[in-house]
């Protein structure tokens, strides 16, 4: 099943505000498939949840509102990649890039062994299901400029703003 279609795929379901706009977080059981924006697509009505409350979810938002609040550098969640080895040997990568630090893609691809595959590694990077707790908006061009994003360039450029301890974070 590949990474996308395992986001998709599902137990339970919340939104919940946030500085960047709604966030959608999704479960397989008790881990975290996906953190999805608003440009992403939703699946669920606002406030919807499905067959009952959800633990990991629970946690999910709590840690997200405690990371917005500046609270929180490092998420401790229990996630469930589901991809290609080089999608989850990168998106684990990600994990290990510190709260505001920031890699170039390059440096991403070396540290998964891959200096020659930059390209393959962006792919890998733009498919990440678990934006903000997999922290994909830490990576940057090789000049350190602000690249793509699949939540949108505006919030990539806000939760690197947050990292840094620039702008208000106040909703």
């Amino acid at each position: 099943m590949t990474a996308l279609a395992f986001s998709r795929s599902f137990t339970h379901a919340l939104h919940m505000p946030s500085p960047v706009g709604t966030l959608e977080l999704r479960a397989q059981g008790e881990t975290l498939v996906a953190v999805f924006m608003e440009p992403q697509g939703f699946s669920l009505a606002d406030g919807a949840s499905f067959e009952g409350k959800s633990a990991v979810l629970e946690e999910t938002r709590r840690q997200l509102v405690a990371y917005f609040a500046r609270k929180l550098t490092v998420f401790d969640l229990p996630l469930a990649f589901r991809g290609t080895a080089l999608q989850e040997e990168v998106w684990r990568t990600l994990c290990t890039v510190p709260f505001g630090a920031t890699w170039a893609y390059s440096d991403v691809a070396r540290v998964v062994g891959r200096p020659s595959a930059v390209r393959a590694v962006g792919g890998a990077i733009g498919k990440n299901p678990i934006g903000i707790v997999v922290p994909c908006h830490r990576i940057v061009g090789k000049t350190g400029a602000i690249t793509g994003y699949a939540g949108g360039v505006e919030r990539k450029v806000k939760l690197l703003a947050l990292e840094a301890r620039q702008g208000s974070w106040l909703p």
